[in-house]
C-alpha cells in the first residue's frame, strides 16, 4: 500500500506524575466540548437554566479537531474574527476505551486517565451571526488553534474533582474563576451522556464547560490559568496571526 500523503502524528499531551515513566504521554483522538455547564455562563450567553437537575435537559456537545491543540501556549490570534474570546475549562482524558452501550456512573469514572486544563477559543462574532440566523456555528468554536491545553495530571494525583475548581488571569487580572461542585453535569454525567451519542475511546479529551466572565483576547494579552489545589497551571500569550479580517 502507497501513502499518497504522509500520515499525521497526533498532537500528545504530557502526562505527570506517572510512577517509573519519565516522558508519558497522551495522543489525542477526539475532543468533545461541553457547552452551558455552568449556570451562570449560560445566563451570560442570554441561555435558560434550569431551576433543578431533574429540569436540566441533555447537555449541549460540539467537537474541536484534534489537531487544533496547541501545547505551548502560544495562540495565533485566528484569521475572520475581530471577537476571540477565551472560556477556562477543566479537561479530562480518557485512559480506557469504554464498553459496548450506555455507561453507568462507576465505569463511566473508571475510564478517566487524568485532568488538566483547557481553553476553549471561541470566534464569538461568527458563532453569534450563525446563532442569529438558527445555523451551525461550527467556524466559531473549530478552527486552527482552537483548544489550548496543559498537560495533564494523573487521576491518582488529583484530590476529588468536584472539591476543586479553576481559574483564569489576562494580563494579571482575574477574568474567570469556577468550582467544580457548580457543573450542571459532572465528569461521570457527561461521560454518561456522551455514550449514548458515541463509542469513546482512550485518546479522547473532554471539555468541561467554562463559568461566567469569558472576554475578548488581543493579540499580546498573556494568560494564566490555575487548576486550584493541584498546582497545575497553563500560560502563554496570544501573538498576531496574520490575518484578521
Amino acid at each position: 500500500m502507497t501513502e499518497l500523503v504522509p500520515a499525521r502524528t497526533p498532537v500528545r499531551l504530557a502526562v505527570l506524575g506517572q510512577p517509573g515513566v519519565a516522558d508519558a504521554t497522551f495522543p489525542i483522538r477526539r475532543i468533545y466540548c461541553v457547552g452551558r455547564n455552568f449556570a451562570d455562563h449560560a445566563r451570560e450567553m442570554g441561555a435558560e437554566v434550569a431551576a433543578s437537575k431533574a429540569e436540566r435537559g441533555t447537555p449541549v456537545f460540539f467537537l474541536k479537531p484534534a489537531d487544533a491543540v496547541v501545547t505551548d501556549g502560544i495562540v495565533p490570534y485566528p484569521r475572520g474574527t475581530h471577537d476571540l474570546h477565551h472560556e477556562v475549562e477543566l479537561t479530562v482524558a480518557l485512559g480506557t476505551d469504554a464498553p459496548p452501550g450506555v455507561l453507568d456512573r462507576t465505569s463511566a469514572a473508571s475510564l478517566v486517565l487524568g485532568y488538566g486544563i483547557g481553553l476553549d477559543l471561541t470566534r464569538r462574532d461568527l458563532q453569534a451571526a450563525a446563532k442569529a440566523k438558527g445555523l451551525p456555528w461550527d467556524t466559531g468554536k473549530s478552527f486552527d488553534a482552537c483548544a489550548v491545553a496543559s498537560p495533564l495530571l494523573s487521576k491518582a494525583d488529583v484530590p476529588a474533582i468536584d472539591t476543586l475548581g479553576l481559574s483564569l488571569r489576562v494580563n494579571g487580572q482575574l477574568r474567570q474563576q469556577g468550582r467544580f461542585s457548580d457543573l450542571v453535569w459532572d465528569v461521570p454525567d457527561i461521560l454518561i451522556e456522551l455514550s449514548h451519542l458515541y463509542a469513546l475511546k482512550a485518546g479522547d479529551l473532554i471539555y468541561m464547560g467554562t463559568p461566567a466572565g469569558v472576554a475578548a483576547l488581543q493579540p499580546g494579552d498573556r494568560y494564566s490559568a490555575t487548576l486550584n489545589g493541584t498546582g497545575l497551571q497553563l500560560a502563554g500569550i496570544v501573538v498576531d496571526g496574520g490575518a484578521t479580517g
